[in-house]
């Protein structure tokens, strides 16, 4: 028996006759071994509701422009032109591309070159029916919706996505990118992109998903991503969120790591209305290393909300987390890092630094940074600072001769550069290095 949460019931129970919608559409999909666990997500979402500002992690994030709207899941792909998509690619260095039009998987536009043994990439669709063991192995084993609404509405929906899964001791020797489009429709659209990626020991693989919207067309982007990364494998990831000024975009994602593995994982928002995102790392074995870089840039009556939790659980682990915003306008920033170490993870040095800089007095940020130690021999820092551009700075380059303007942006581009140079593919971070220069200029 489902229970409402009455607080959001009405906006609960249009998402409950969406999925007896979508049920009655999966014909024989509906008798397949993940449809429980979309009847288990959505049973869940309906007993969670949404959250509200009285949970404490969302404390300074209001869903409630979300919930005003009626959002539904699209049919099928949108008629984008291949014209329309280039924009997005990194044609000079990247050829391997899945597209996702509104959450739906679009194969005439999208370019699987990469053809390597050890390596399967599709969407979810063909991974359900060519690759079920692997899919059944982990899908929904790491991003649990026990306690997380979103996570458990996307479940609910699932239906498609990226599947990545490489072998042992295999290295991918190319890049692969994920692009999703919010696209104008008759209907405001909810999508829910799924990624599942498997690393199995010592396989290494760099992935690019980044989402974008047409002109200012109004969607949900509710996101979900589960990083399988086992012994001795290497992941970069890199995530650009570039939605349309009038989007909604949450995301939830869980890096498990094993023993002796290493993640670098960078996170870049620049669009969005209200952005949610929520990243989560285990360290489940010894001698792990984690590296997380964010950037978000906000103007206007944006609202980027960013929230990490690295969890220590082994011994002689190493994290380093630097996150930097720039907030201009009305723009609201929210950041909240959470380090844990258990007890058992003696040796870990765990670093954490966040870094605001707000070019209005309009402008306003909420950082939390948190550490919970229940180890003795630890390393840890954690630090949050707010500030404006240094005018001590700003006076020694006009004494130069150069512009104010262009004083504060040499200034403010100066102050992302670290995150930025994260980024090792040159045609990407000349892309990251353009739009964060575009955004000053506004």
């Amino acid at each position: 028996m489902m229970k409402i949460n009455k607080s959001n019931s009405d906006s609960v129970n249009w998402y409950l006759n969406n999925f007896k919608a979508f049920e009655s559409g999966l014909n024989g999909g509906a008798t397949a071994a993940v449809h429980q666990t979309r009847k288990n997500a959505i049973e869940k979402f309906a007993e969670l509701g949404f959250p509200t500002r009285k949970n404490e992690s969302w404390r300074y994030t209001d869903v409630t422009p979300i919930l005003k709207k009626e959002f539904t899941l699209a049919s099928d792909a949108h008629a984008l032109s291949a014209h329309d998509v280039q924009s997005h690619k990194f044609a000079r260095t990247i050829q391997n591309t899945m597209v996702f039009i509104n959450g739906v998987f679009s194969q005439p536009l999208s370019t699987l070159t990469l053809r390597q043994e050890g390596v399967r990439i599709s969407n979810l669709a063909i991974a359900f029916k060519e690759n079920a063991e692997l899919v059944e192995r982990y899908l929904g084993k790491y991003a649990v919706f026990a306690d997380e609404p979103f996570t458990a509405l996307n479940t609910g929906f699932l239906n498609d996505g990226i599947f990545i899964h490489v072998a042992a001791n295999v290295a991918v020797a190319e890049p692969i990118h994920v692009i999703h489009i919010g696209a104008p429709a008759s209907e405001k659209i909810n999508a829910c992109p799924r990624a599942l990626v498997a690393l199995e020991k010592g396989a290494e693989a760099t992935l690019i998903e980044s989402f974008h919207g047409v002109d200012d067309a109004v969607y949900f982007n509710n996101v979900v991503g589960e990083y399988i990364i086992h012994e001795n494998a290497h992941f970069k990831y890199l995530k650009i969120q570039e939605e349309s000024r009038s989007a909604y975009h949450v995301s939830n994602y869980k890096f498990h790591q094993e023993r002796d593995s290493v993640v670098s994982a960078v996170n870049v928002d620049f669009g969005g209305a209200l952005v949610r995102n929520n990243l989560n790392v285990l360290l489940n074995g010894p001698n792990c290393e984690t590296h997380l870089f964010g950037l978000f840039v906000g103007g206007g009556s944006q609202h980027i909300d960013n929230q990490t939790f690295v969890d220590h659980a082994m011994p002689n682990c190493f994290s380093n987390e630097l996150y930097k915003g720039i907030l201009n306008n009305h723009a609201q920033g929210v950041f909240n890092g959470k380090i844990l170490v258990r007890q058992d993870a003696q040796k870990t040095n765990a670093l954490q630094s966040n870094k605001t800089l707000l070019l209005a007095d309009d402008a306003s940020v909420n950082a939390k940074p948190q550490l919970e130690i229940f180890a003795d021999d630890v390393k840890c820092t954690h630090g949050a600072t707010i500030g404006q551009l240094d005018d001590e700075a700003l006076f020694y380059l006009r004494a130069r001769g150069i512009g104010e303007e262009m004083a504060k942006a040499m200034l403010r581009h100066a102050f992302v550069a670290d995150i930025l140079e994260k980024v090792s593919i040159d045609e990407v971070r000349e892309h990251l290095d353009a739009k964060v220069m575009a955004c000053f200029k506004k």
